[in-house]
């Protein structure tokens, strides 16, 4: 059985070797020459809009899913629907889900109607839109690309009133979405996944540290039990809500013990690294299961767990493995600064230990990085 991918980055590539166990066969559409998916399966180098190369995709696989949700909308649409060929395409997760995390909007506006507490927020289409939003909301806040934003990028921080024109002048030439700032205690994850049989599980949550926008370091599980089992809720309305299929993320601020919706994911997630190695089923195995209708694996941690994300550079092997129960995952990227180009993962048997742990070895693995 072929699963066709379209993206293959490196979330792509762990999934293919997630399902290589299974018995399953891999496709990926990627313009990328060098792609990290596209070492280890079969790769078609076109745009990902390419009708042809999407055709023959979907002509080659059992069923299509994503490893980023910035992927063309209508071209997914199109090949759902057939356009007259026949059946359509079967498309993990839902078309509807992949567009509505694309755009902030459409993500705040879909928190607000499941009742999922997110950041006060306004639309901006003009400066009068942003002057009006700094007005009503308050500063600081943020000014945010509506769409193709990630890891930091296509923000500005707005402190005060001077901040307005120039954060116009920077962003203003797409649609934005203004919000407030929330001066949050900590960031967690929390990452659900259903099945085409509506079988649901729930992982343990992660606590996550960014730095300049990257996620630098998750540990999991998050052993908080009101915050575990109020971001189930959370994610399992959202779950069936979208009547999805696959692994899906939501990312929160906590504040005074409440979780804020930050932004979701309609696939798996940088914060969910840790799973291959320190959860009974990995998220990458899960998502494979859930969008082919297999029994969903179980989802509880083997321990506790530190993944830390490799910048910019890779540190020598050697150092690395020195340490002989680290786990290194290198994803066959070019160095570049602020690129990810792997991660390290440490399971120990106490929360305390893997705390102590990974702040030794973010010292040693990736100098100069803040260390929470």
């Amino acid at each position: 059985m072929t699963i066709g991918i379209v993206g293959a980055g490196q979330l792509g590539r762990m999934m293919a070797l997630a399902g290589y166990p299974l018995g399953l066969d891999f496709l990926f559409l990627d313009p990328a020459a060098g792609s990290p998916a596209g070492q280890v399966a079969p790769q078609l180098q076109q745009a990902f809009t390419d009708p042809q190369a999407l055709q023959q995709l979907a002509a080659a696989s059992q069923v299509l899913t994503i490893d980023w949700e910035n992927v063309s909308v209508p071209a997914l649409k199109a090949l759902a629907k057939g356009k007259g060929k026949g059946r359509g395409t079967r498309i993990c997760p839902p078309v509807t889900a992949i567009a509505a995390a694309q755009d902030r909007v459409s993500e705040k506006k879909l928190f607000d109607k499941l009742d999922i507490p997110t950041t006060r927020w306004r639309a901006v289409d003009s400066l009068k839109d942003l002057q009006r939003a700094a007005h009503a909301i308050g500063l600081p806040g943020v000014l945010k690309t509506r769409r193709m934003g990630y890891d930091g990028k296509g923000q500005f921080v707005l402190r005060g009133p001077d901040d307005i024109q120039r954060a116009w002048d920077a962003l203003g030439a797409v649609p934005l979405l203004y919000e407030e700032m929330v001066p949050f205690d900590f960031e967690v994850s929390v990452i659900g996944v259903r099945s085409t049989r509506g079988e649901t599980a729930v992982y343990p949550l992660n606590r996550n540290f960014h730095h300049d926008g990257i996620l630098r370091l998750t540990r999991a599980p998050h052993g908080a039990p009101t915050l575990q089992r109020l971001a189930g809720r959370y994610i399992d309305r959202a779950l069936g809500a979208l009547r999805y299929t696959g692994v899906l993320t939501i990312e929160f601020f906590v504040r005074h013990g409440r979780l804020i919706a930050n932004e979701m994911a309609p696939r798996v997630h940088n914060s969910g690294h840790w799973t291959i190695e320190g959860a009974q089923t990995s998220q990458f195995e899960n998502h494979l299961r859930a969008i082919l209708g297999l029994p969903l694996g179980a989802t509880h941690a083997r321990g506790h767990s530190a993944m830390i994300n490799l910048i910019g550079t890779m540190p020598e092997q050697s150092r690395v493995l020195a340490h002989p129960d680290l786990h290194l995952h290198d994803y066959g990227k070019e160095p570049r600064p602020g690129r990810k180009l792997g991660h390290v993962t440490l399971v120990e048997s106490t929360a305390l230990r893997c705390e102590r742990r990974s702040r030794t070895l973010m010292a040693e693995l990736v100098p100069g990085t803040p260390i929470p």
